[in-house]
């Protein structure tokens, strides 16, 4: 169980210092069969991050630039008519991939943002009426700059509720910032890597997760955490059930790449910590007093006890 996640990271950490705890999260959301959203200023590693999870793992890997003029068409791929065959084909787009990087998504807008709503969901995109299937295993991985910044458009909700985490990645401390510059300048840090696991190893790990259990105690943990970002008066909008979903089977995730195959309390509640903070609307008081949706989860967190 925990040979190949070690053996994954330690690939990742060649190239990426300082990042264990992230690491740790986004493998646990492929493992999960979900999506993530790092959200961060510029430079702190995010893209890097995703291309070396991509090299590691031998499937397939796109970036996306998004930008102000990219079309939903960039993202999905389009039929053309084929003038030698009389025909149309189907040209593929980026999303066709096992690993897809939509950088910057929040520089789009949101019609294209769209674009990958179905694709993250469904694993499939449609083309002139017809279905298309992505390849398995499949997962989206954005990155987002921060909304103050100049450029950037808000990701609806809808949207967001389709990332099963949301992350950030941070500055590295002083010592690993030591380490990064000491490779940096003698030309290690950015050292190719070789693929460590295939597609087959991710999708059997996969299914070792889902086999993961989760005692009905927690389950009933787990709901009640969901119903009070509904109660509670700062949140005008709850989690959504999708939210419910995803954090029990990040939950799963968790104690699987901590070699269990049972949850504990405490992988209920990390999980909560990064499933549900993105899916909650404030209330126009609490965003004029400054309380930030994650404090709030952590409130509920301590409010709410395993029964």
């Amino acid at each position: 169980m925990g040979e190949n996640i070690q053996k994954l990271k330690s690939n990742i950490e060649q190239r990426i210092v300082g990042k264990g705890p992230v690491l740790d999260k986004i493998i646990a959301c492929l493992l999960a069969d979900g999506h993530v959203l790092l959200g961060d200023v510029p430079g702190v590693g995010k893209t890097s991050i995703v291309k070396a999870l991509s090299d590691s793992i031998d499937l397939s890997f796109s970036r996306i630039q998004c930008t102000p003029d990219t079309t939903p068409s960039d993202i999905t791929g389009f039929s053309m008519y084929d003038q030698k065959n009389g025909d149309f084909k189907v040209i593929d787009g980026p999303v066709m991939n096992n690993i897809v990087l939509a950088d910057e998504l929040n520089r789009t807008s949101p019609k294209t943002q769209a674009a990958l709503l179905e694709v993250m969901e469904e694993h499939t995109v449609t083309i002139d009426g017809k279905k298309r299937s992505v390849p398995e295993p499949f997962m989206v991985i954005a990155t987002q700059n921060p909304t103050e910044m100049a450029g950037t458009y808000p990701i609806p909700e809808s949207q967001m509720d389709r990332f099963m985490i949301k992350l950030s990645v941070g500055y590295p401390d002083a010592k690993a910032s030591e380490e990064m510059a000491a490779r940096f300048l003698d030309g290690t840090l950015h050292e190719k890597t070789s693929s460590v696991l295939s597609g087959t190893d991710i999708i059997a790990m996969r299914k070792e997760v889902n086999s993961v259990t989760i005692h009905e105690d927690l389950r009933r943990y787990g709901v009640k955490i969901v119903e009070e970002t509904r109660n509670t008066p700062e949140i005008s909008c709850g989690a959504s059930p999708r939210g419910l979903l995803s954090m029990l089977r990040f939950a799963q995730a968790l104690a699987y790449i901590s070699e269990r195959d049972y949850c504990i309390p405490e992988d209920i509640a990390e999980a909560a910590s990064y499933t549900l903070p993105h899916r909650i609307m404030l209330t126009t008081e609490a965003k004029l007093s400054k309380t930030t949706k994650e404090f709030l989860v952590q409130q509920i967190l301590h409010r709410v006890k395993v029964s």
